[in-house]
């Protein structure tokens, strides 16, 4: 099954502690690409998202918003004692080495992520509610991204079906194609005909249909086209290798059009060009 990359998802809470906003937005990448914006209350929380999104994500650019709104008239702002330890120890470490760099205020120490918080909100309890919001809206993202792919699939699909109806086509226009090669041949040596060896002629015949033919890029091309349905079957990520098939049914499209030699046979093979890039395009979203 086919999955987009293209998704999004808004998950909130409300309780008597305040009030939670999570949203997943996800766009089509090369790779898994997080990016996050948390509280600085919850911001331990995002290697426990990472690691989530990295197991059930293959591809896409993720952003991941959240936002945290204590109830008011009941908490206070307190120093985090243990952090400001530790930025202290990280502070007289780097004066140790560049004794002439300029300390920062208080205020500035104040300004930094974990060393003041807000006291009378059990955090803890906080942050469990944040990862179950967390897990609802990825399981939500997920099944948009798999609605998404679905639709993408069918698209894909149906072009497919037309890739189908233009080799058919070719197919059926062979005899005629190869016929009017002949004759075309034969009028151009109509005037050696006397200089030239019948024998010699059958031969330029035979060597020019041999370049006409293009039975095997037909045959490429239907495999191409099974490979393709086939893919978009599987399960787990399938983008990168429709890619590559998208190239492989491009490469048999040039060579198709390189041996037409009537207009039915390259018209067909630019309409072939169009709905490949059509494919293409659709499948630059799946992941």
């Amino acid at each position: 099954m086919a999955y987009s990359m293209t998704a999004f998802s808004r998950q909130t809470l409300a309780a008597e502690w305040g009030s939670l906003q999570l949203e997943l937005r996800s766009v089509n990448q090369r790779y898994l690409e997080p990016h996050f914006r948390l509280p600085d209350a919850l911001r331990d929380l995002e290697p426990t998202f990472r690691e989530a999104l990295r197991e059930r994500l293959a591809r896409g650019k993720v952003e991941c918003s959240l936002r945290f709104d204590p109830a008011t008239g009941g908490e206070s702002l307190s120093v985090n004692r243990d952090r400001l330890a530790e930025l202290a120890r990280a502070l007289h470490e780097v004066r140790a080495e560049l004794p002439e760099s300029p300390m920062p205020d208080a205020l500035a120490l104040l300004d930094h992520p974990g060393v003041l918080e807000a006291s009378g909100v059990d955090l803890e309890r906080v942050k469990q509610e944040a990862l179950a919001l967390f897990n609802a809206a990825l399981d939500d993202l997920i099944a948009g991204r798999a609605r998404e792919g679905q639709r993408l699939a069918e698209l894909i699909q149906s072009r497919l079906d037309g890739v189908r109806v233009q080799v058919a086509e070719v197919r059926g226009l062979m005899p005629e194609i190869l016929e009017r090669q002949r004759n075309q041949l034969l009028e151009r040596l109509e005037t050696f005909k006397a200089e030239l060896d019948p024998q010699r002629i059958e031969t330029e015949v035979a060597l020019l249909a041999q370049k006409a033919d293009v039975d095997e890029e037909l045959d490429r091309l239907d495999t191409h086209v099974a490979e393709v349905e086939r893919q978009l079957k599987q399960k787990g990520p399938v983008g990168r290798r429709l890619d590559f098939l998208m190239q492989e049914l491009n490469r048999e499209a040039n060579t198709l059009s390189s041996k037409a030699v009537v207009a039915e046979s390259t018209r067909c093979a630019v309409e072939l060009k169009v709905l490949i890039e059509q494919m293409r395009e659709q499948i630059q979203n799946i992941e």
